[in-house]
């Protein structure tokens, strides 16, 4: 991983890293030669500390809760003197159980999932934002679900709110940010991970160099986009 003297080596903060999707997207960065600042949080041991240890100077672990607003000022402030070209939030969850409609969902449940893929997400974006350069790449982990024109079927219901919030403050997001970096709301696809479930169409070994390759490809295009893995456009 040693690069050439005077070589910009790309850097990404990847929220969100500890497992799953987040955790091979990190894996894959490095094998593009990226740095990666992955974070997890406190208090349990993720394989993201291994990549660390198996690629000690490509990966560099930080702590964060990205619905604990302090944690998010912090981590601001631990990497204060850094510029990234991307940030990627992968941060997520989902509703214990998905089959209940928004009716019967708790307000427990409801908060909770709110909080994590709206609210606290977006907090990460706002709190962030001043690590990346002018014209890098803010994006996060949205969802196909989150489209209100393909919801033909229902079901999932809070998940699928959760997803739709986002996308509507990214939008407001990028309507009060009018500048060179490109946003980035990224639907992945329905992967085989703890959230997507056994039974999910996609494998992550297929599916996150494709994603991991439009991330990078995205670059240098100002502007909000709503795309999937392959980097088409979806209906909002």
């Amino acid at each position: 991983m040693t690069q050439s003297p005077g070589h910009h080596q790309p850097t990404v903060l990847l929220i969100g890293a500890s497992r799953g999707l987040g955790l091979a997207m990190a894996a894959e960065f490095v094998k593009k030669r990226w740095h990666v600042v992955g974070t997890m949080r406190e208090g349990r041991h993720s394989p993201l500390e291994d990549l660390a240890v198996a690629y000690p100077e490509a990966v560099t672990v930080e702590h964060l809760d990205i619905t604990q607003p302090a944690q998010i000022a912090a981590l601001r402030h631990r990497l204060a003197d850094r510029l990234f070209d991307m940030l990627f939030i992968n941060a997520g969850t989902a509703n214990r159980d998905q089959a209940e409609t928004i009716a019967e969902t708790t307000d427990e449940e409801f908060i909770r999932v709110m909080l994590t893929n709206a609210l606290g997400v977006m907090r990460a974006v706002e709190g962030l934002q001043s690590l990346v350069r002018p014209a890098g790449l803010i994006g996060v982990m949205s969802s196909g679900q989150g489209s209100i024109t393909n919801n033909l079927k229902g079901g999932h219901e809070v998940y699928r709110g959760s997803k739709a919030a986002l996308n509507q403050y990214m939008r407001s997001y990028a309507a009060r940010h009018q500048d060179q970096r490109a946003l980035i709301l990224m639907a992945p696809g329905w992967i085989r991970t703890e959230l997507g479930g056994p039974d999910a169409t996609f494998s992550i070994e297929e599916t996150i160099p494709q994603l991991v390759d439009t991330l990078v490809a995205q670059q240098g295009r100002p502007g909000l986009r709503f795309i999937d893995r392959h980097g088409q456009s979806l209906p909002w």
